[in-house]
């Protein structure tokens, strides 16, 4: 009997220590970006990727994403981008963006675990990904702007 309160105690602490290395991993640095569209400014709230190892790594292997939620890749400067869906379980809206913030091209819906790379288009700095249907929701459309505060004001 005197076992269990030590082994109990060791198991609830082991777990508060994974949880919360989790949310620190899965929800790190949410930071407010605001899109501006047609249909008005939708706040969403961005994890940054904007180091080679945390853009390689994007969105990889979550199972889900908050709706309001999204990921937004800097890439230092203006060129051609190209994504892809590898290791990734949900389906993605991707905006790409250029380095004033305006939104040059848009993939919607790209297909989960798909190799298939998804090109900019056109020299992007940003690309934000949002879950699947999210860019229908809020109007996005091209020329629309991103605004958040490592995009320059204009």
């Amino acid at each position: 009997m005197m076992l269990r309160k030590p082994l109990l105690a060791t198991i609830v602490a082991a777990a508060a220590v994974l949880g919360a290395g989790y949310f620190a991993v899965a929800g790190d640095d949410l930071s407010e970006a605001t899109l501006v569209t047609a249909s008005g400014r939708h706040a969403i709230d961005v994890e940054l990727a904007t180091t080679p190892d945390t853009r390689a790594t994007g969105l990889m292997n979550r199972e889900s994403m908050p709706a309001g939620q999204g990921m937004l890749f800097d890439f230092g400067e203006s060129r051609p981008v190209s994504m892809w869906m590898k290791n990734t379980l949900i389906p993605l809206d991707m905006l790409f963006i250029d380095d004033t913030g305006t939104v040059a091209s848009i993939k919607t819906n790209a297909q989960p675990l798909s190799l298939d790379t998804i090109p900019s288009g056109a020299p992007v700095r940003y690309v934000l990904e949002l879950n699947g249907g999210a860019a229908s929701r809020y109007g996005v459309a091209r020329g629309d702007r991103l605004e958040h505060e490592i995009i320059p004001a204009r």
